[in-house]
């Protein structure tokens, strides 16, 4: 197995962040009541718990390095997330930075912001 990372994100609640995330084609691989495993092909995401977190006051992150940043962006869009500049959840559809990347940005329930990378 190669070298990997994960991030350790916040859940105000299991099952209501895990619903959201199976719309973006995760599914469960762990969750008793301290920690949640979710998993799409080789993208790893873990989460505690965090019930008293405020979403608007959130400042956790993280990059989802993607080959193909269409297919996950079809699954945004279908599954209701308003493409928007306020609110939560929201995304913002992707665009060529001046960084010579393609970045779509998603933000979660519980605020948390992911930039959806394509891979080149």
């Amino acid at each position: 197995m190669a070298d990997a990372a994960t991030p350790n994100l916040p859940a105000r609640d299991f099952g209501v962040t895990a619903a959201f995330y199976a719309t973006l084609g995760f599914a469960e691989e762990f969750r008793d009541d301290g920690w949640m495993i979710l998993a799409r092909g080789t993208a790893t995401l873990e989460f505690f718990p965090y019930p008293d977190l405020d979403p608007y006051q959130s400042s956790f992150s993280c990059c989802l390095r993607l080959d193909n940043l269409a297919t996950m962006m079809a699954q945004v869009v279908a599954s209701g997330v308003p493409n928007a500049r306020q609110g939560i959840p929201r995304y913002h559809p992707p665009s060529l930075e001046d960084s010579g990347l393609t970045i779509a940005y998603l933000i979660d329930p519980d605020g948390t912001l992911l930039r959806l990378i394509q891979n080149d």
